[in-house]
């Protein structure tokens, strides 16, 4: 056996970073061989079924009609990802098939799920050491949700921009963080929630400055969307906080037992419609939510202790989970954000058993119960009831147990940054 061979240990296996990228690929393209993405009677099949694919492809073909985004169609979300589903449609041609849209917009999305699992590594190794950090990477490669999602939605974008402002913020890169923050924002908010702990883990000039770098990037934008077309721009800061409940405590209570969708296509040409509530308004107001949330936030911001780079990872994480279990909705989608946040701040075989136990509950609320909905206009209704109240309370029970061992990481004693 020569020299080159004999050094193929399991362990120099398993510390080879190259070797897990390939195998990390290598997997979803092969599960795109087998499940390729179809679009038949409107009805997804093949790896994109359940996801926002069909539904992306829809909004492309309003652009192949001449109709852009922000201008002659509004969208819930900020417009970073309408205008990337604009692209991808636009590349293809005219008139391109399902097909094609998903395997283009899909491969767009495993760049930036290679990319995650590249700062879930270099994160990792950063505060928790080369060892950890490796193994955080094999674990996060082999959970099953992120590989899902990146045929799904643009939530593995999202994540990318949050962990890239993350990994520039635990390396003192503060402007380079920021401008990911400012630019994640612009897909969705939650990459925004990293000023929070910049103001508590910086000076006030400091966290100050990181701000007003965020709030510039997101307002030039949204100045210039204003600018040519008002009506059409506000949904997207406005529609998402004013769905009915959705899939959460606050949706039992609320008597709403179906997910949380907009109307037809067609309703995206009326910024009207982007108010229609589907569902029963809300008994617990979203305004008191949000203040019991901050309230709570800041409750954790002064109680922190621990300010080293795993500190700062997890009030990031604290954070984000009280803004998801605040929310009148849930996706399951926010797994997506979730699960390498937690490996980062708390790297033990519980938290990898939680996540798991959190993607089981989630994927068996949605789709596998919803999936059965079809009779009842996608309404949870009959023998469906209890599971489904039940894997809403799971899923809730898990979020809180996160948090409160999350707290009690904040409550340590500080380690100072070895930076």
């Amino acid at each position: 056996m020569n020299r080159r061979a004999s050094t193929l240990t399991p362990i120099g296996l398993l510390g080879d970073f190259r070797l897990l990228l390939m195998l990390f690929i290598a997997f979803r393209l092969l599960m795109l061989l087998v499940y390729q993405p179809l679009l038949i009677s409107e009805v997804e099949r093949g790896v994109s079924a359940g996801g926002d694919f069909a539904t992306y492809f829809q909004l492309g073909a309003l652009t192949g009609n001449g109709l852009l985004p922000f201008r002659d169609w509004w969208s819930e979300f900020p417009p970073i990802p309408a205008f990337l589903i604009t692209l991808t449609y636009g590349m293809l041609g005219a008139q391109p098939a399902y097909p094609n849209f998903a395997l283009l917009f899909g491969m767009l999305m495993l760049i930036c799920e290679a990319g995650n699992l590249l700062l879930v590594r270099r994160i990792g190794t950063r505060i928790h050491g080369a060892t950890t950090g490796m193994a955080l990477a094999w674990v996060y490669a082999l959970m099953v949700a992120p590989a899902i999602l990146i045929w799904w939605n643009f939530e593995p974008l999202v994540a990318f921009c949050l962990l890239l402002s993350l990994h520039w913020l635990i390396d003192r890169k503060d402007t380079l963080s920021a401008a990911a923050a400012g630019v994640g924002a612009l897909v969705k908010f939650t990459p925004a929630l990293l000023i929070g702990a910049v103001w508590r883990f910086r000076a006030r000039n400091a966290a100050l400055r990181y701000s007003v770098i965020v709030a510039a990037i997101f307002g030039m934008v949204y100045l210039l969307l204003f600018a040519q077309n008002a009506a059409m721009t506000a949904p997207s800061l406005s529609a998402q906080f004013g769905k009915a409940s959705y899939q959460t405590v606050w949706a039992l209570i609320d008597g709403n037992y179906r997910t949380g969708n907009f109307g037809p296509i067609a309703d995206r040409l009326d910024p009207a419609r982007s108010g229609d509530l589907i569902g029963n308004p809300p008994v617990i107001p979203g305004i008191l939510r949000l203040a019991v949330a901050a309230g709570i936030g800041f409750f954790i911001f002064l109680r922190v202790r621990r300010t080293d780079p795993q500190g700062l990872t997890a009030f990031v994480a604290i954070t984000l989970l009280i803004f998801f279990l605040q929310a009148q909705g849930w996706s399951t989608q926010w797994l997506a954000q979730i699960i390498p946040l937690m490996l980062l701040a708390l790297p033990t075989r519980d938290t990898v058993l939680a996540l798991v136990l959190l993607s089981a509950v989630s994927f068996a609320e949605y789709p596998f119960l919803f999936i059965r909905t079809g009779d009842t206009d996608g309404v949870i209704t009959g023998g469906l009831l209890p599971p489904f109240v039940a894997l809403v309370l799971a899923r809730t029970a898990l979020l809180v147990t996160f948090c409160f061992a999350l707290y009690r990481k904040l409550r340590q004693q500080p380690i100072p940054d070895a930076a």
